[in-house]
């Protein structure tokens, strides 16, 4: 089976894509720039998704399409609402149309788990907007869709705008982490790999049009990273918390009242959080020699 992967050459789109060619598919990765991970049996299209005939000649033949395109990072979008609006909304809406037109069997779509929280800026507007996109191409024009909301990610591959990638590079280069939020913040982070390998799990037939979430199983708050990354690096880190002013990332939790109500994807294997982010503080301390 064919599938397409929009935004095949990012963090997550090139881990997935790399789980689906090793599950079988024949996968084509479309991105604005070449992949630095291609697999020599994948495909590769480097191309807008803004162009509308690019686009739509990249999904004919394909049983199923991946949207992890666009601008990914919050802070990004807080300070570029307009090219958010173009590539997160206007260009998914263009992939949709080409899977209608082009008869693609499902639309798998990388959401966020701020999607209907009180956080997240315009960044959380564009995924809301293109969720409700999705829903309303399903019921005028039968075209079935996943849709991931996907929570914090971390792992190989993910450059400096990355939460864990940021706060080991700065507590290993600086000896010193700065935080703009709350030191009492809670998260569960997601291995990518962990990530990666749920997206592929949702091909089947009873993830059919349902909205999933994928986040982690451990639950900690940010000054328990920041203690773990300080016992793992074996180095005394100054932490310094910055709460003034405004920061678009949830305290407690991304969850607040949502229309279409997420079911949580988990697995009873997945990468440990110590051992993950083991494997992130040697990267980055190779990369600092």
């Amino acid at each position: 089976m064919k599938i397409v992967v929009f935004g095949g050459s990012g963090f997550l789109g090139s881990h997935v894509s790399d789980k689906l060619t090793d599950s079988g598919y024949d996968v084509t990765i479309y991105d604005l720039r070449k992949s630095s991970w291609l697999k020599e049996n994948q495909k590769m299209i480097i191309g807008d998704i803004l162009d509308k005939k690019k686009v739509q000649n990249a999904v004919i033949n394909a049983d199923f399409v991946f949207n992890f395109a666009g601008i990914s990072d919050i802070d990004d979008a807080k300070t570029h609402a307009i090219e958010t609006v173009q590539y997160n909304v206007l260009g998914n809406t263009i992939i949709l149309d080409a899977c209608v037109k082009e008869k693609v069997r499902r639309i798998v779509y990388a959401s966020t788990v701020y999607v209907y929280s009180e956080t997240g800026g315009f960044y959380k507007c564009s995924k809301q907007a293109s969720e409700l996109y999705i829903d309303n191409y399903n019921k005028q024009f039968k075209l079935n869709y996943t849709i991931l909301r996907y929570g914090s990610l971390y792992g190989p591959r993910a450059d400096i705008k990355n939460g864990i990638h940021n706060f080991v590079y700065q507590g290993l280069k600086n000896k010193k982490i700065i935080y703009y939020g709350n030191p009492n913040a809670i998260r569960q982070y997601i291995h990518v790999a962990d990530a990666a390998r749920l997206s592929v799990e949702i091909l089947k037939p009873e993830y059919e049009n349902q909205h999933i979430i994928l986040t982690g199983s451990e639950t900690l708050k940010i000054s328990q990273l920041f203690k773990m990354i300080e016992e793992i690096s074996g180095q005394k880190i100054k932490i310094e918390y910055n709460a003034g002013g405004e920061h678009p990332h949830y305290d407690l939790t991304p969850y607040s009242y949502s229309p279409k109500v997420g079911m949580k994807l988990t697995s009873p294997y997945y990468v440990d959080l110590g051992q993950g982010m083991l494997k992130v503080i040697e990267s980055i301390h190779q990369m600092l020699e």
